[in-house]
C-alpha cells in the first residue's frame, strides 16, 4: 500500500476523530474533577498510522484510574471508535495524565 492512499484514508479518519477521552479499566469514560476529552488533530499516515500532532494533557479527578483511550466525533456524546489500553494508573489524588502522541496511534494497515 503506497504512502498517498495511507495519508488520503489518515486524513479522512481525523476528520472522524475529533477528541480523545480517557477510560478506566471497565472502559468507562472518567468524569468529574475538570476531567474533559481534548481535541485532537493528526500527523500524515507513516508506516500505515496516525499520531496526534502533540502529547494531550488531561486533568485527572481523585479516586480515578487512567486504563485507556478512546477516539471520538464529538467533545460530549458522540460515537466511541476505539482506541488501546494504557498502563493503569491510579490518582488518589487530583492530577494530570500526559498522555503521549508517540505511543497514541490509529493504524490504518488491512487487518
Amino acid at each position: 500500500m503506497n504512502e498517498s492512499y495511507r495519508n488520503a484514508i489518515a486524513t479522512h479518519g481525523a476528520s472522524i476523530v475529533t477528541h480523545i477521552g480517557l477510560v478506566n479499566g471497565s472502559g468507562t469514560e472518567l468524569t468529574g474533577g475538570g476531567y474533559a476529552r481534548l481535541a485532537v488533530t493528526w500527523d500524515t499516515a507513516s508506516g500505515g498510522a496516525i499520531a496526534p500532532t502533540g502529547n494531550l494533557v488531561f486533568d485527572i479527578p481523585s479516586g480515578a484510574t487512567v486504563a485507556g483511550w478512546r477516539g471520538f466525533t464529538a467533545l460530549t456524546d458522540g460515537t466511541n471508535h476505539g482506541g488501546a489500553a494504557l498502563t493503569s494508573a491510579e490518582f488518589t489524588n487530583p492530577g494530570t495524565y500526559t498522555l503521549l502522541a508517540a505511543s497514541t496511534a490509529i493504524n490504518h494497515n488491512a487487518a
